[in-house]
């Protein structure tokens, strides 16, 4: 028998506009993740929010105890989630979250937030890897434009670059309609 968990990567403050790092189309990602939120506590799936500090005073974004680091108010945890503060892209690196999940015997994992191409991606690389099955909620995920080399990508094919190596390889990449 199967056991889900629906984990919320980064939905946080510094993301949305006014925010120190906003992330294109985020409030339309928060929305979706606000969705699955709904769903899976009326399921009884377990829900784990994931909240990202820079431990830097020079930070970027996401600097401890500010307001951008606190998670947005449409995906605020409830008494009894689970919270976990991470330092780095990949939400299991140096955290609880694989003994958590495996302690409630969790083996179906939903990956919602941002940013697409650091943090989801890191974290549902890294899930595939430890062996669980994972979905991610793709229309539930943002993305920032990029820059290397002179050139600039947008959001839009930002987003798109990331999902599709991991729709490949490791994991079932869908749309919040899909799932719901």
């Amino acid at each position: 028998m199967t056991k889900k968990a629906l984990v919320l990567v980064d939905i946080q403050n510094d993301y949305f506009e006014g925010g120190d790092w906003p992330v294109h189309l985020m409030e339309k990602a928060a929305a979706n993740a606000a969705r699955l939120l709904e769903s899976a506590r009326a399921n009884g799936d377990m829900v784990v929010h994931i909240r990202h500090e820079i431990p830097s005073p020079d930070a970027p974004f996401f600097r401890p105890g500010s307001n951008g680091a606190q998670h947005h108010s449409s995906v605020a945890p409830l008494a009894g989630e689970a919270v976990i503060l991470k330092h780095r892209a990949n939400s299991f690196q140096d955290t609880s979250l694989k003994q958590d999940l495996d302690a409630a015997g969790i083996t179906d994992l939903v990956i919602c937030g941002a940013m697409s191409q650091m943090c989801i991606d890191a974290t549902t690389r890294a899930a595939s890897d430890f062996g669980y099955a994972v979905t991610v909620a793709e229309d539930a995920c943002g993305a920032k434009e990029a820059v290397f080399g002179g050139v600039t990508v947008d959001a839009a094919q930002v987003h798109a670059a990331f999902m599709a190596p991991l729709a490949m390889s490791y994991a079932k990449v869908v749309a919040t309609e899909e799932l719901l």
